[in-house]
């Protein structure tokens, strides 16, 4: 008989817990019906090539509340201009956390401006997350475990470029172009890492420039009277179009690498006269829109129609539209493996628990993966050549290892 009393004591008691243990848990931001999320784009100013991220995020959340939104709730995106300066970063980032509430800041761009609040966002114990930069600071899980980027890494990038000229100009002479912040830094420590002892005998030029100079024509002079055969491009997209302009003016003929920040068809290359640009070198990890290999891929013929019938203004080849667009699907799907505990914690363990996850708009082979120690979202690419109206993908995925 105690037994049985024991027992209806138990039941009775997990009856009236059920109900409490399955009751949604929201941190800020959140409510049964919506999910405030932000971010800060370069909508102006000498970055704006950039801001067509913002613009994408907008019409990308309006398609998918259209569809539901996730479980029922609609979601949010506020998305402010910073105008690339950090200080103005500041500013908004601080009103989308403590005057908007949002969940979390999510794909805003740049090495600068998500510099100047990575303290913040870590202090406040705010998400900053699938940030649109592939800085190595935000691959640190110890000291900044709030953060992390959606880009390849600017180093591994960097790395599989000097792989490739080691395999294939390994007597060459390389001139550096690069833009003087953590971004740049980062490519040219790459770089030479990827070249190792020969760094020293094969880069015979370096020349930096900042994001408030006017050009880089001077710059581009004085390394092509280096003698250099390979000139490596590290700049942003206004930056990296004077640099190709100028390198085709001048008659310059090197082996041109292209930093994949500046790889957009639509906001670099057509500006600056695809002519000017046959024959440039990147690297990749998304598909190319107008490259025939992907004229029947469900994921291109998606992203496709999104474009005509969300954002028909944009450029389908804008390099940041695709990506984008490809990070905005991640914070869906997110959101999404949340459930009904759309915390700022749980949204933090999501992120940084991907195993060789596939994107639509992703290379194949290249995959996104986080774990709790290693925040680096991709491990390869691929490299691909400017034929004067696509980019042709050449060799096979490589790592940076």
């Amino acid at each position: 008989m105690r037994s049985l009393v024991g027992a209806a004591a138990c039941l009775l008691a997990a009856a009236f817990l059920a109900p409490a243990s399955a009751q949604p848990k929201y941190g800020p931001g959140v409510s049964d019906s919506e999910i405030r999320v932000g971010q800060t784009q370069p909508l102006s100013g000498p970055a704006s090539a950039y801001g067509t991220q913002g613009r994408i995020a907008t019409a990308f959340w309006k398609m998918a509340n259209e569809k539901g939104g996730v479980n029922g709730r609609k979601v949010a995106m506020i998305v402010l201009d910073d105008a690339y300066s950090p200080p103005k970063t500041v500013e908004q980032t601080r009103r989308l956390v403590e005057n908007d509430q949002v969940l979390a800041v999510v794909n805003s761009v740049g090495t600068p401006t998500n510099t100047a609040v990575h303290k913040y966002m870590n202090l406040k114990k705010v998400p900053q997350l699938l940030i649109s930069t592939g800085a190595s600071k935000w691959n640190d899980p110890v000291h900044f475990p709030w953060t992390t980027s959606f880009y390849p890494s600017y180093e591994m990038e960097a790395q599989v470029y000097a792989r490739h000229l080691l395999q294939t100009q390994p007597d060459a002479k390389v001139a550096i172009l690069y833009q003087n912040d953590d971004m740049g830094k980062d490519y040219v420590r790459g770089f030479k890492a990827g070249l190792g002892d020969k760094a020293k005998t094969l880069i015979v030029a370096e020349a930096t420039y900042e994001v408030t100079d006017p050009t880089v024509d001077s710059q581009v002079i004085s390394l092509k009277a280096s003698g250099a055969t390979v000139f490596f491009n590290v700049a942003t997209p206004k930056f990296a179009a004077q640099a190709i302009r100028k390198v085709h003016d001048l008659g310059w003929k090197p082996v041109h690498l292209l930093a994949s920040v500046s790889s957009s068809i639509g906001a670099v290359l057509q500006p600056v006269g695809p002519d000017k640009a046959i024959g440039l070198i990147t690297a990749m990890s998304y598909k190319t829109p107008g490259d025939p290999t992907w004229d029947n891929d469900a994921g291109m013929k998606a992203y496709l129609d999104f474009m005509k019938a969300y954002y028909p203004d944009g450029q389908p080849a804008d390099t940041s539209n695709i990506f984008g667009y490809t990070a905005n699907q991640l914070l869906l799907d997110l959101l999404r493996r949340c459930g009904n505990e759309l915390t700022r914690e749980n949204l933090m363990k999501q992120a940084t628990n991907l195993s060789n996850l596939q994107m639509p708009m992703l290379l194949p082979g290249v995959t996104v993966t986080t774990t709790p120690k290693d925040f680096n979202p991709f491990r390869t690419l691929q490299l691909a050549r400017f034929d004067g109206t696509s980019w042709k993908l050449f060799g096979s995925i490589i790592s940076a290892q």
